[in-house]
């Protein structure tokens, strides 16, 4: 039976009155924010998990702690899929979903996100919520796309993100912030670094949730200062690229993927604020935290450990429970202080989303018609080259190379067509892992054990290939 520990506090903000949001009509107070996590709370369903499907980060902060308060789990799968649906009702059959989309399609009874009535002169006190409760369960995909089942209580997510906030120096700062993110909510990041950071260290969320450079100098120029950019590779890239001029940032936070030394300079010296990477994965939230600038190791939280054993690392101590191994090739050199060298696995990220290339290559061998395909990560100077060969080729390819670096896919599919295998896998995966460009070829370059060399992928990805055999 776990030890009976003291409650937490739902939200640190001390008084009423303290701003906890800002969304397109102003501040959210601390009062109103609670008026309307209770009201949301006594209009859900009576199942007992919550897919919080809302896409405003404010109503998905609302929809969460109406969760908590009303003892209903929160799922958080990697993608709405309609193949992740349907795992997710065999997971938990009582599943409900919370949208404020108003055509929302997904299999299962809905609740739209209700217009709340103002509570100006009620005062309702904050809730205090049990370290031991189960408020999450967070999934990622395997090597066979089942999602894998990750819980979260209460005490252990409030452990990691005040330690986040402490790092940040956001715990000291008595001017309240406003954290932007770039990152989906559901993703575990964006959960943890821009909704429940924002509860456990007194500052406030804004309601955004920008993907494109525009929309993300709109989101922060609408911010209240002191604005801290909560955001991952892809898109600091991609804003980088942009040249657009910015609002006054005093905190750039990464994660998803270790940035280059170079990028990272240039968001430093461009914007004028330090930019903070932090580590971790969905199975152990945030683990560490490094300012590449200064110094490209990577600095443990209080009180995590790294234990090696043979070839694998596993992180514990602190808020993580258990043991879990890590997915990377890590090198530690103190106790506190460690080295990444890439990753053990195959797993990609595109956008603050992850998926296994094992996993995609075997849902793209699945679909009939197809004889033989892999799915390719082409490295970062060799997307540029693709995805310009890519638009040539497609007059309609609205992608923008300096965005995203997009999984590439070579197939055996003789009387299969494009349209039919992207409509075959936007059934089972996310539409930023969707290929592009998707090329038919007579046969994969497969030496004499069977594998596919990347030197030999690579030449199928040169400009005069994409050109002549791209869907």
């Amino acid at each position: 039976m776990p030890p009976i520990l003291p409650l937490l506090p739902l939200v640190v903000h001390p008084s009423p009155d303290n701003i906890i949001a800002w969304c397109d009509d102003g501040s959210v107070t601390r009062q109103q924010f609670l008026a309307d996590v209770n009201q949301l709370a006594a209009s859900l369903l009576p199942g007992g998990h919550l897919l919080n499907a809302c896409g405003d980060r404010y109503r998905f902060s609302v929809g969460l702690a109406a969760a908590i308060v009303a003892g209903k789990v929160s799922l958080l799968p990697p993608a709405h899929t309609t193949e992740m649906v349907r795992q997710l009702k065999t997971f938990a059959p009582d599943v409900f979903c919370l949208t404020d989309n108003d055509d929302c399609t997904l299999d299962m009874p809905q609740l739209r996100y209700p217009i709340m009535s103002a509570n100006e002169n009620t005062t309702f006190a904050v809730p205090q919520i049990d370290p031991n409760q189960l408020i999450a369960i967070v999934f990622t995909s395997g090597s066979t796309g089942e999602p894998s089942p990750h819980h979260k209580t209460w005490g252990a997510l409030v452990s990691s993100v005040q330690a986040e906030a402490s790092r940040l120096g956001l715990l000291d700062n008595a001017l309240p912030c406003t954290l932007i993110g770039t990152v989906p909510s559901q993703h575990m990041y964006g959960f943890e670094s821009t909704v429940l950071m924002a509860w456990q260290s007194g500052h406030a969320l804004s309601h955004a949730q920008p993907f494109y450079p525009a929309d993300i100098c709109r989101a922060l120029t609408n911010a209240q200062a002191p604005r801290i950019l909560v955001s991952s590779p892809v898109h600091l890239r991609a804003l980088m690229d942009a040249e657009l001029a910015m609002p006054e940032i005093a905190c750039v936070v990464s994660a998803t993927a270790p940035l280059s030394l170079t990028l990272a300079q240039s968001i430093e010296a461009r914007w004028q604020a330090p930019l903070i990477e932090i580590y971790g994965s969905t199975e152990t939230g945030l683990i560490a935290t490094r300012r590449a600038t200064q110094n490209l190791q990577w600095e443990l939280l209080p009180g995590i450990k790294l234990v090696v054993d043979g070839d694998n690392t596993y992180a514990c101590g602190s808020h993580i429970v258990t043991q879990i191994v890590m997915n990377d090739i890590i090198e530690p050199l103190t106790a506190e202080f460690f080295l990444l060298h890439g990753r053990l696995s195959d797993l990609v990220n595109i956008a603050g989303k992850r998926h296994s290339l094992a996993s995609l290559n075997y849902l793209l061998n699945t679909i009939p018609g197809v004889v033989d395909g892999v799915f390719y990560m082409p490295d970062e100077n060799d997307a540029r080259v693709i995805s310009h060969a890519s638009h040539a080729s497609h007059a309609s390819h609205t992608l923008r190379t300096s965005e995203v670096t997009r999984l590439a896919a070579c197939v055996v599919a003789p009387g299969v067509t494009s349209a039919q295998l992207l409509a075959a896998l936007r059934e089972h995966i996310d539409v930023v892992f969707l290929p592009r460009p998707l090329l038919f070829v007579d046969v994969l370059p497969r030496n004499d054990t069977g594998k596919l060399p990347r030197a030999a992928l690579q030449a199928l990805f040169q400009p005069a290939q994409i050109s002549r055999k791209s869907a």
